[in-house]
């Protein structure tokens, strides 16, 4: 099968071929057909499957194969952080750089003033975050009125990212008659529960097994004081020469440190997280990309938001409350057929949050000890307790900006 065999539009094909796709994936070819069909969708796929253009390419042959009834937006996509916003919304223009479809994002951090002009001069699609997306409805610079296709992107990350009721409030804007697209990593009970309120008889697309890791990844364990956890992801950096890491930590204030230690220790690092302005974060991810800076430290607000081409190396300092955030955050290497190596730091205290991870993925994973790393086993060491909630144990550890969930009644939300 080919993108020609949708019967896309010439220059949506065009845009395809520079990408230098040969087939589209499993999830484009089963998601775009029934898109265009003007179906309600349900899908699920792992990240790095290709699922951004299982939703916008149809969007685009939507709108092309439409007349303009006006100047308001016709498809609107919700993301739950800047990062994805950014992401999706780069796809967007790519693959509709040879048409005259106009397309928008919109997100905090930032001054609303570009994005209220880029509103007024016309969009057809808007890529935009919850929050944002509310501000702007509410001070009556955006009308959803005549939208006909609504994505919810990640959808089960904006659940765990406490976003249930802004979402309540954008589908009041929202017509009636709509096709809604609803992608996501995982289907738990919250996303089905959502599902039924927000999707009309929807055809559900299930692409791999439930919970996999791409065969690419080698996963790899280490055993190690908590201490030395810093020392060692420095030495594995250093001496094995690697020159772009994505290292993962549960806090924001984990991350700052981190970013600074490893700096000092000759590893040059900058931290990325909820709590930086939008201009920080945007800087950190083109110093890493550009590979001024060998190692971007970052809270889960980033494991489903960056998308670097030949990212090699995913270092869990630490292992994250819930097990699905770990096949997310390892899912940023072995992207599009290259390989990729997930290290993972457990010291005593944290074996707990390894074993959830072996039940969900149903494979065992060994812990080894570095040869000079060591954990010395003649310390005493008090066991962390298992959190007795573990989606609020993973919100707690989000910094207020990643996940700004608590508010006094009637106020007017921030989240972004």
């Amino acid at each position: 099968m080919t993108f020609s065999s949708f019967s896309l539009d010439p220059a949506l094909l065009k845009a395809i071929a520079e990408s230098a796709y040969n087939e589209p994936t499993e999830i484009q070819k089963q998601s775009i057909p029934l898109i265009l069909a003007n179906h309600d969708v349900m899908a699920r796929a792992q990240t790095g499957t290709g699922k951004t253009a299982a939703f916008a390419l149809p969007i685009l042959q939507q709108l092309l194969s439409e007349k303009p009834i006006s100047t308001n937006i016709r498809a609107l996509v919700l993301t739950p952080t800047r990062e994805l916003a950014q992401q999706v919304y780069k796809s967007f223009k790519h693959y509709g750089q040879f048409t005259c479809v106009n397309i928008g994002i919109a997100y905090g951090g930032v001054s609303t003033k570009k994005q209220i002009l880029e509103i007024k001069t016309g969009l057809d699609i808007l890529v935009a975050t919850p929050g944002r997306l509310l501000d702007l409805i509410r001070s009556e610079h955006l009308s959803l009125e005549q939208i006909n296709t609504v994505v919810f992107d990640e959808a089960d990350r904006m659940l765990d990212m406490g976003f249930k009721e802004e979402i309540d409030q954008i589908r009041k804007y929202l017509p009636v008659e709509k096709q809604t697209l609803l992608f996501s990593a995982t289907f738990a009970d919250d996303i089905y529960k959502m599902s039924k309120s927000i999707l009309v008889n929807p055809k559900v697309v299930e692409i791999d097994e439930k919970n996999t890791v791409a065969d690419d990844v080698e996963q790899i364990v280490y055993a190690v004081d908590a201490d030395r956890k810093r020392e060692l992801t420095s030495y594995l950096i250093g001496s094995k020469n690697w020159q772009q890491v994505l290292v993962f930590t549960r806090t924001k204030q984990c991350a700052d440190y981190l970013a600074k230690e490893m700096t000092k220790d000759g590893i040059k690092s900058l931290a990325i997280h909820g709590d930086k302005s939008q201009g920080a974060r945007e800087k950190a991810l083109h110093e890493f990309k550009e590979g001024n800076i060998r190692a971007l430290i970052a809270t889960d607000v980033a494991a489903r938001g960056i998308d670097i081409k030949g990212l090699n190396y995913v270092i869990n300092y630490e292992l994250p409350y819930n097990a699905e955030d770990y096949v997310h955050r390892i899912g940023r290497t072995a992207r599009a057929g290259n390989s990729g190596l997930a290290v993972s730091l457990v010291s005593v205290g944290e074996e707990w949050l390894l074993t959830a991870i072996e039940e969900l993925l149903d494979i065992q994973l060994l812990q080894q000890w570095l040869p000079g790393y060591e954990p010395d086993l003649t310390k005493t060491v008090q066991s962390d307790k298992k959190p007795i909630n573990k989606k609020n144990a993973r919100r707690n550890a989000l910094s207020p900006g990643d996940n700004s969930n608590k508010r006094k009644p009637g106020s007017r939300s921030r989240r972004r």
